[in-house]
């Protein structure tokens, strides 16, 4: 299982810090992780989970390696699962 979670430290919704949940093998392997763990679909995001400091403990009991933040994203393009944001082509006036 290569399922890898950062620390909770991002701020976010009701006041919680938040982690990313990431697959470096492949996002079946995420969605069903994420399940197990109770975290809904909608807390997808293009290539990772966002999820509540409230649930990283139990994400680690359930095999969630902890890793920094700068190494979930070098595994996560390394593995070529990295999907970056696109960034929307709006027309300039003349």
């Amino acid at each position: 299982m290569s399922i890898l979670i950062d620390p909770p430290q991002w701020p976010g919704p009701r006041g919680l810090y938040w982690s990313h949940l990431v697959s470096d093998l492949d996002h079946d392997e995420l969605h069903t992780f994420a399940r197990r763990l109770g975290v809904p679909v909608r807390a997808f995001d293009r290539d990772h989970y966002d999820v509540p400091e409230t649930a990283y403990d139990r994400a680690v009991e359930l095999g969630a390696l902890p890793v920094p933040s700068r190494e979930l994203v070098a595994r996560l393009r390394a593995s070529g699962l990295r999907r970056r944001r696109r960034r929307s082509s709006v027309l300039q006036p003349e």
